[in-house]
């Protein structure tokens, strides 16, 4: 049975993920911030599916985490580590408080790191352990390539991410240690509902910006609440896991065209008019 720890797995894509490893037979250690939290993922679940608690941010909670896989791997490898807790929050850069601005390094960028470096040598380093090498999946986003208004941090936090998944690839080959980015476009998780409860009357509404706020989190939710099902995500992450020849990034992006080969192609210039005149910024 092959190991994998998934981080931010309350719900959305990480609670997609879990579920949808345990059901094809992974074991899964599924990182949860609250126990309640965990055991609704367990009785939403099949297969062996073991709730840990982990805030990414705190250094002892990833250790004891590390160490309870650690012990349940005996001197097997762990075969995968799923890297996808993070936040979201909006307001435009040249107001948005810098502790808000942290606090997406802190956990999508700072925990990230620290919850892989505790996992190498699980995943390969460690000559002692017996097993084919693991592989690292970093959830990133459309906000890894392409950086929209309002979302400046969150972009920031996962251009990051994107060129840590590349160089942790290059570096831990020595290991046969895989990195793999996964950017989705719109999916239905609660991120974004987070994200407008903290804005709703959020210090931003008086702000120069509050009328294109407002047009932006219309958008942002809608895309939210009819874009892709956390389980179609959760079959790119099982094949980056598991392919013999898996693709360094996948795109799940719904109307890929539009929302991500056409934009990703267009000069800058061009799409910063389209993003004005989508959400009057004049």
């Amino acid at each position: 049975m092959k190991t994998v720890i998934i981080t931010g797995a309350s719900t959305g894509i990480g609670a997609g993920a879990a579920r949808h490893l345990a059901a094809k037979g992974w074991r899964v250690f599924a990182g949860v911030r609250k126990h309640a939290d965990g055991e609704m993922l367990k009785l939403k679940s099949s297969g062996v599916l073991c709730p840990i608690i982990l805030d990414v941010t705190k250094p002892d909670q990833v250790a004891a985490a590390v160490e309870t896989v650690s012990e349940a791997l005996g001197g097997e490898r762990l075969a995968g580590l799923v890297n996808n807790a993070g936040i979201a929050k909006m307001g435009p850069l040249a107001i948005q408080p810098m502790e808000d601005f942290r606090a997406h390094f802190e956990v999508n960028v700072f925990g990230l790191l620290a919850m892989t470096q505790a996992c190498v040598p699980l995943l390969g380093a460690d000559p002692a352990r017996n097993g084919l090498p693991g592989r690292i999946v970093n959830i990133t986003s459309v906000g890894g390539r392409l950086s929209s208004p309002f979302l400046g941090a969150y972009a920031a936090t996962k251009h990051a991410v994107e060129a840590m998944t590349d160089s942790l690839r290059r570096e831990l080959v020595i290991y046969g240690i895989d990195a793999i980015a996964i950017g989705p476009g719109s999916v239905k998780t609660p991120i974004w509902d987070k994200a407008e409860a903290d804005n709703t009357e959020g210090p931003y509404a008086s702000s120069d910006w509050g009328e294109s706020l407002k047009q932006f989190e219309q958008v942002m939710l809608s895309g939210g609440r009819s874009g892709l099902a956390p389980e179609e995500i959760a079959g790119y992450i099982e094949t980056a896991l598991a392919a013999d020849k898996p693709k360094a990034r996948y795109a799940p992006v719904p109307d890929k065209l539009t929302n991500w080969t056409i934009p990703t192609r267009l000069p800058k210039r061009l799409l910063d008019k389209i993003f004005w005149k989508r959400f009057g910024l004049k």
